[in-house]
């Protein structure tokens, strides 16, 4: 059975809260009705005394039974009665058909909406699966964030459609929507589904859609009735009324390469490994990440929101293949370089095979500032939670050792239930205790 929104008499209470948007035009909704009372008023003592309406029914009319208060307190009460009863049936008939609250009632819902308006401005830059981990935990704090994503992918079916299409990869745009979508949970289902599979989940054959999701193919049918790829995804967010925005961190078709020092070698002789779904299959330390076209221009809407945000955020994500392909186009490090804002590193709670092999947290910075130069990280934010069996498994959690030059905060961010991932609750209030803190 479908439920119904209720209202609470609390719950209607939050309508007279600051920065709903709504008293003032009470206000003005009250002013208007009293104008029209008093032109009523005056065409009864009109028709009155030119005879055209009885004594009897004026009387009436006029409340002339009662005491002079008793009129103006009886008018008072009918009036607010009937207005807040018109405006009541008025909202449930008009808005409740396009509104999908889930139950929530209308008060409940427009306050939650407010609140989230007047949030903190938060950019977040990676991709990946950490990243969409973080954004789920900030949308319920705030709808200003911009997710800045990598377009260096070129593996699995965002490769594909990469090459065939010649469009960014949208995988990691996928994955961020559905983050910060408001279902959530359908949301996910419907853009994750793979072709490929049946109801079951075991495999089928789908033909040349094999291996595609539909969130992938969704943004490509978008960018191609648009005809831009930033257009589908601004139509793609706006149809799944996402919390935030989510952009590029450029246009430009860049492929990732890395040099790689062999360890099989004896002189460790150092191999360049182009396209970002290779590197990590690579046998070998990775020294330096690069971006072909060198210069690839920065998407300027990206370059605004880090200018104008209240904290930046790098992370959680692979650090060579998802956090530095963003790092790596010049504009979005010379952004970094001058914002105001505070700049912070959330480290990974465990290390990536094939990146970051037996890495600790001051290892992490290293390596990013190595690619992007010290003074743009401000601060680092690590997992302290190490379970007791943590480095004697075959997931190797990432030890927090302090850098001199970068403040380290550390906390509990594992998730219980798969304790070499962030909790996405624990990680946002981590993420958020730092607005308060001065660069």
């Amino acid at each position: 059975m479908k439920s119904k929104t209720r209202s609470s008499p609390i719950s209607n209470l939050k309508w007279l809260i600051p920065g709903m948007g709504v008293k003032r035009w009470l206000a003005l909704l009250a002013f208007g009705v009293t104008l029209m009372g008093l032109g009523a008023v005056y065409f009864i003592v009109v028709l009155y005394r030119g005879g055209i309406l009885p004594r009897g029914l004026y009387r009436v009319l006029t409340l002339q039974f009662l005491s002079p208060w008793g009129r103006i307190g009886a008018a008072v009460i009918l009036s607010l009665a009937a207005i807040g009863l018109a405006l009541y049936q008025l909202g449930k008939s008009t808005l409740t058909p396009f509104l999908q609250t889930g139950g929530v009632p209308l008060a409940d819902a427009v306050y939650h909406h407010r609140r989230l308006e007047q949030g903190p401005r938060i950019v977040v830059i990676g991709g990946g699966h950490g990243l969409s981990t973080l954004l789920r935990g900030l949308k319920e704090h705030t709808s200003n964030i911009t997710a800045i994503i990598t377009v260096a992918d070129d593996g699995g079916s965002s490769g594909r459609l990469r090459r065939e299409l010649n469009l960014p990869p949208p995988g990691d745009f996928r994955n961020c929507i559905a983050a910060l979508s408001n279902d959530e949970a359908l949301t996910t289902q419907l853009l994750q589904y793979r072709f490929g599979f049946s109801m079951n989940g075991k495999k089928g054959s789908n033909g040349e859609l094999a291996g595609h999701s539909f969130g992938n193919l969704y943004i490509a049918a978008m960018t191609g009735i648009t005809g831009s790829f930033e257009k589908g995804l601004e139509h793609t967010s706006q149809v799944l009324a996402i919390q935030g925005q989510i952009l590029p961190s450029t246009l430009a078709d860049v492929t990732l390469v890395a040099d790689v020092r062999e360890q099989s070698s004896q002189v460790g002789e150092l191999h360049r490994v182009a396209g970002e779904s290779q590197i990590p299959k690579t046998d070998g330390l990775i020294e330096q990440v690069y971006l072909i076209p060198e210069h690839a221009p920065a998407y300027p809407a990206a370059v605004r929101a880090i200018l104008t945000a209240q904290l930046v955020v790098l992370g959680p994500g692979s650090l060579y293949t998802s956090i530095l392909p963003n790092l790596l186009v010049r504009g979005i490090r010379q952004a970094l370089n001058t914002t105001p804002a505070q700049v912070i590193y959330v480290c990974n709670v465990a290390n990536q095979s094939g990146e970051t092999d037996n890495f600790d947290t001051a290892e992490y910075v290293q390596a990013l500032e190595h690619h992007i130069g010290r003074g743009i990280i401000d601060s680092v934010l690590a997992n302290n939670a190490i379970p007791d069996n943590g480095n004697s498994s075959s997931t190797k959690f990432v030890q927090p050792v302090k850098l001199g030059h970068v403040q380290m905060v550390t906390r509990d961010l594992i998730d219980k239930s798969v304790p070499w991932q962030h909790n996405s609750k624990k990680l946002a209030k981590a993420v958020l205790s730092f607005i308060k803190r001065e660069r």
